[in-house]
């Protein structure tokens, strides 16, 4: 059974700091390209940045390069997303993909989601 299980979310200051975990589980974590969305109420869900099965590629969402950086700890199947100089604009709920290879094919799985909010 695969689980993506999201966590790090919370209040924070305009300015401020939050990394967010993504620790997962039911498949092979080093094969699974991993990103992490946002959505917010009455909009659709956003690519916030993906990386690669190795790491060596990472892709951002232009409002967020050069202040959120995606990473990934293959030995302890977790991806992360740490998140600095944060704005009101950064309030979201933040969801943990994975795009998962099985034999039969290429599947996407998230997380339940993890509540960021940035307010003074």
């Amino acid at each position: 059974q695969v689980q993506l299980v999201e966590s790090g979310g919370g209040l924070v200051q305009p300015g401020g700091s939050l990394r967010l975990s993504c620790v997962a589980s039911g498949f092979t974590f080093s094969s699974a390209d991993m990103s992490w969305y946002r959505q917010t109420q009455g909009k659709e869900r956003e690519l916030v940045a993906s990386i690669t099965v190795a790491g060596g590629t990472t892709n951002y969402k232009d409002s967020v390069k050069g202040r959120f950086t995606i990473s990934r700890d293959n030995a302890k199947n977790t991806v992360y997303l740490q998140m600095r100089s944060l704005t009101p604009e950064d309030t979201a709920v933040y969801y943990c993909n994975a795009l998962v290879n099985w034999p039969w094919g290429r599947l996407a799985y998230w997380g339940q989601g993890t509540q960021v909010t940035v307010s003074s």
